[in-house]
């Protein structure tokens, strides 16, 4: 379980601060969908930073299973991370010197995981294993770097606005093989979006306005990714 507590987070220089997160508190139980839905500005990818521990909250706790990790040292928190964390983002991020085999290997390797190529195979890549990034199109680095994070086997995967930079076809594929992967594997995955459909797919829904959560429910059906809206 994961159990944030009155979390605040601000940015800036000294008069200059501005609040991004003002109090906000939440439990996500293991093996959760849950969408972090809102507008730009409502600080739904701040919210995500300071859950995954790639930034520390200026207030409040992060507990996972009652360790707080709101008070970690970069040190522990990049330990962390490698064990327990795995991330997808709107921009690829993959190394353009290095085949899908090797992209994916990367996160693999900090796991120790030999059998990623399973991985390959399920996002639907198998052919490309010695393809580089530059010869994939948009769809397919997004679904190399969904195969680089589930290959470290993540307890929770967070995914910034992964279908942003994509089109229909592509973003519904994407979707479609995080959503097979997270009921294959059960790990519990974070999305932010303000895509309102998308959030027809979580189990859980968190509404953010103004840095802090506005409403919380639940989908009574959590729809697939070709049976939303786009």
């Amino acid at each position: 379980m994961i159990k944030a507590n009155d979390i605040y987070k601000e940015y800036g220089e000294k008069d200059a601060r501005f609040p991004v997160l003002k109090g906000v508190s939440l439990c996500i139980e293991e093996g959760d969908f849950v969408v972090l839905l809102g507008p730009s500005g409502s600080g739904k990818s701040t919210l995500l930073n300071v859950l995954s521990g790639l930034e520390k909250p200026d207030g409040g706790s992060i507990c996972y299973d009652g360790e707080d990790i709101a008070g970690f040292s970069d040190e522990q928190l990049t330990v962390f991370r490698k064990e327990n964390i795995g991330f997808i983002f709107q921009q690829y991020y993959l190394l353009p010197n290095l085949t899908v085999d090797k992209n994916v290997k990367m996160g693999a390797d900090l796991a120790g995981n030999k059998e990623y190529r399973k991985i390959i195979e399920a996002v639907g890549l198998g052919e490309k294993l010695q393809k580089y990034p530059h010869e994939l199109s948009g769809g397919e680095q997004q679904r190399v770097s969904v195969a680089r994070a589930l290959a470290k086997k993540p307890r929770v995967l967070f995914l910034d606005e992964p279908t942003g930079a994509l089109d229909e076809e592509t973003g519904r594929m994407v979707l479609h093989y995080i959503d097979s992967m997270q009921k294959q594997l059960g790990f519990t995955v974070i999305m932010v979006t303000h895509n309102v459909n998308i959030a027809e797919m979580a189990k859980t829904v968190m509404k953010m306005g103004s840095g802090k959560i506005v409403d919380i429910y639940e989908n009574s059906l959590q729809k697939s990714a070709y049976e939303i809206g786009w």
